[in-house]
């Protein structure tokens, strides 16, 4: 059984943590031609667009925007994921030399985002890739850093984060939840 240990973010903590991580990437990046979005659906599907959108507005010039779905890409997708809900990988664009802000709603182990890498790499060679992660929970099993964070939340073993995006859940949040016995 699973409770709701805190709420780490509500809806404005949400909005502000991503216009955040906005100028955080187009401090590095001015140049939104040689830049692309790619969000990794589910939830960083959404996250993602709310990224692109937000450059968009600000430098009034369109992004590129694309998702990727890891689903068999994954290498425990025949152990831990009993029965997947595969989605399109959409990429419109040509991915060779392109700057590419790969994002996730939240990094934990590093496996979805290696799968990911994967998926991009299938499309081209861009000329490089940055992560950005709504919140960054611990936990990894592969060398996998993220280059713009919401959040560092450290969690324990028997706790999981689970972010909401209104797009899919009505309402934007950020949860920790706790996995007790009973």
């Amino acid at each position: 059984m699973k409770k709701v240990k805190a709420k780490l973010m509500d809806a404005d903590g949400f909005e502000r943590t991503l216009t955040r991580m906005t100028h955080e990437i187009m401090e590095r990046h001015e140049n939104l031609e040689q830049l692309a979005v790619i969000g990794i659906r589910t939830r960083g599907e959404f996250i993602g667009r709310r990224i692109a959108n937000l450059m968009a507005d600000l430098k009034g010039a369109e992004v590129k925007f694309g998702t990727v779905d890891v689903t068999f890409y994954r290498d425990d997708f025949r152990t831990h994921l009993p029965s997947p809900e595969i989605g399109p990988t959409n990429i419109p664009f040509a991915v060779d030399n392109l700057n590419i802000i790969l994002v996730d709603d939240v990094l934990y182990t590093g496996r979805t985002i290696r799968a990911a890498l994967n998926t991009i790499m299938d499309f081209g060679r861009p000329a490089a890739i940055e992560l950005a992660v709504l919140v960054d929970r611990g936990h990894r099993e592969l060398p996998i850093k993220a280059d713009y964070t919401g959040r560092d939340h450290p969690t324990m073993t028997n706790e999981h984060i689970h972010v909401h995006v209104k797009e899919v859940d009505q309402e934007d949040e950020v949860l920790l939840l706790e996995y007790v016995d009973g």
